[in-house]
């Protein structure tokens, strides 16, 4: 799974890293770069030899948003071609989000606009100290349109309102105030500190941790009523009687690993 012109994919003991590739240019991204992500996260989502992907970076940036020369481009595109080309930058954050396998976005420098949004998508976000964060599209005329949706959800919709409005950089330390990333930590920390998360997440149920995932996008901000209700009776009834689910009450009960760690 190397053979890609931005990234680096590499695939160990049921962790799969994918690595943003184009330190040069602060790992921004462009047309074939969200092409390309969109296409290994699909691949790895439905792995068997995956259990959970980190998504990391080369260089000194996370990433800086979208590649100047892609936005030169833009700049001569009619509508229909602006719609078609916002979808694709849409349909690559889904994806992510959507991925049923745990994502860590593993933050090793700044972030600065769209590459707001690939943190946003991930499930667990940490970040060593030294890294800024910054909402930017204001100053160039734009808005953070498409990776809205997400980043509200991750850093809260009262703080969006003055990082979106004000393009404001903020440092790590606001960004875990703010729960945008879950963990702040030295650079020297941030390799065995995701590895240690990693490593949690493989030991656990497959099956459940996908559930897991579903639940979690499909309840968050819903109304507490007899639907969602029934709803999350059938979701537990449906993993209590799934093979991995009596495997793993059975294996807790005897003492013993359950299979998915054998």
């Amino acid at each position: 799974m190397n053979n890609h012109k931005n990234l680096l994919v590499t695939t160990e003991n049921y962790i799969a890293t994918v690595t943003l590739n184009r330190p040069e240019i602060r790992n921004a991204f462009n047309d074939e770069m969200i092409s390309e992500l969109t296409a290994v996260f699909k691949q790895l989502g439905q792995s068997d030899e995956v259990r959970v992907i980190t998504l990391a970076a080369a260089g000194k940036a996370f990433c800086a948003g979208a590649d100047l020369n892609w936005m030169r481009a833009m700049a001569d595109y009619d509508y229909d071609e602006n719609l078609a080309d916002a979808d694709k930058l849409a349909q690559m954050l889904k994806t992510i989000y959507k991925c049923p396998k745990p994502t860590i976005a593993a933050i090793q420098g700044d972030v600065y606009a769209g590459g707001m949004g690939l943190v946003a998508v991930c499930d667990v976000a940490i970040a060593v100290k030294i890294a800024n964060f910054c909402l930017s599209e204001v100053r160039l005329g734009l808005a953070p349109a498409t990776i809205s949706p997400y980043v509200i959800r991750a850093l809260g919709a009262h703080a969006s309102q003055r990082y979106f409005l004000t393009a404001e950089v903020f440092d790590a330390k606001k960004a875990r105030q703010l729960g945008f990333i879950h963990e702040r930590v030295n650079e020297d920390e941030l390799q065995n500190r995701v590895a240690a998360i990693c490593a949690k997440i493989v030991n656990n149920s497959p099956d459940a941790v996908k559930t897991c995932k579903r639940l979690l996008h499909d309840i968050a901000g819903e109304t507490i009523d007899d639907k969602l209700i029934a709803d999350t009776v059938k979701d537990i009834a449906d993993i209590r009687s799934s093979e991995q689910g009596k495997e793993g009450v059975q294996a807790f009960l005897q003492k013993r690993k359950p299979d998915w760690l054998s």
